[in-house]
């Protein structure tokens, strides 16, 4: 599921983020609470950053995943066909992320299906944008998302909807990975 190609295209977009904002490695790890030889090897896409790490850079950066990961893409495009939807994968955290929507800095919402694995256990300090609002929709398995130190239980056809401003957690409980529907829009 990992593509070289846009761990390369990533990597050179983070560089890229960086030198916009003119700081240096230890200036952006300050401010994203990563260590300088993560973002290191991040930029020189020697290794592909886990959902934490590009969570961090997203709220460093004002975007969503799915705003950074579309920069990195080619020509947008109105549609996309399920065999060209791209995948992420942090295999680490036993979650992959594929982005539905077709992708386009300019939209507001976006579509992201979602997967982790049984045990599987994200926790986010912070959200990429403040104030976003994403509806949670579980495909299969089960599903604990935790915001602001409430747990809410999701089973199989059941939809959460909130607005982040602080941490979250996404957890899969049961024996079946968790697949879900995740629908983010921007405030």
């Amino acid at each position: 599921m990992r593509d070289a190609e846009l761990d390369l295209r990533l990597g050179a977009r983070l560089a890229e983020l960086r030198a916009e904002r003119g700081w240096s490695l230890g200036e952006l790890a300050e401010r994203s609470g990563v260590s300088r030889s993560t973002l290191s090897r991040a930029e020189r896409a020697e290794t592909s950053p886990t959902a934490v790490v590009l969570n961090r850079l997203c709220a460093v950066y004002g975007r969503t995943m799915s705003q950074l990961l579309s920069e990195v893409e080619a020509e947008p495009v109105p549609v996309v066909r399920a065999a060209d939807q791209r995948a992420w994968e942090d295999r680490a955290a036993g979650f992959v992320r594929r982005s539905v929507s077709p992708p386009h800095a300019g939209l507001r919402g976006e579509l992201v299906e979602a997967r982790l694995a049984p045990g599987a256990d994200l926790a986010y300090d912070r959200p990429p944008v403040p104030g976003l609002e994403q509806h949670i929709w579980v495909l299969e398995g089960e599903l604990e998302v935790t915001v602001q130190d409430v747990t809410h239980a999701l089973a199989t056809g059941d939809c959460l909807r909130l607005r982040v401003w602080g941490a979250t957690r996404f957890r899969c409980p049961g024996q079946r990975p968790a697949r879900y529907l995740l629908a983010v829009v921007l405030p």
